[in-house]
């Protein structure tokens, strides 16, 4: 894992204060450093899909990062199907990406 990241996953979107919104600058590094996720076209999105065996594997992966969603107190779009997991994350109250968006991506990537 990017030590940047790990950094990240130690974090916790409880613990740093407001969610302000990230300059392009930041939101570039930070995309950098998770280069399996993409960026929305309007900016304000980031978005990762995962692919599994079966649909048991797929619902363990969704219950896990739901779990992650109720701890951090930041909840993702989740869309999934029999093999297939995709995780939408955008800060609502700030109408774009946050710092919120990465922790809670670090801890995604810990599954």
């Amino acid at each position: 894992m990017n030590q940047d990241i790990s950094k990240l996953h130690k974090q916790h979107c409880k613990n740093i204060g407001a969610a302000l919104l990230l300059t392009k600058e930041q939101l570039s590094t930070y995309l950098n450093q998770f280069p399996l996720w993409s960026l929305s076209t309007d900016e304000k999105t980031i978005s990762r899909q995962f692919k599994f065996n079966n649909y048991d594997n797929t619902l363990h992966f969704v219950n896990a990062a739901a779990e992650i969603a109720k701890h951090e107190n930041h909840h993702p779009y989740i869309e999934f199907s029999y093999n297939t997991c995709t995780i939408h994350y955008q800060t609502h109250s700030a109408n774009g990406i946050t710092l919120y968006d990465f922790i809670c991506a670090a801890h995604i990537e810990q599954l």
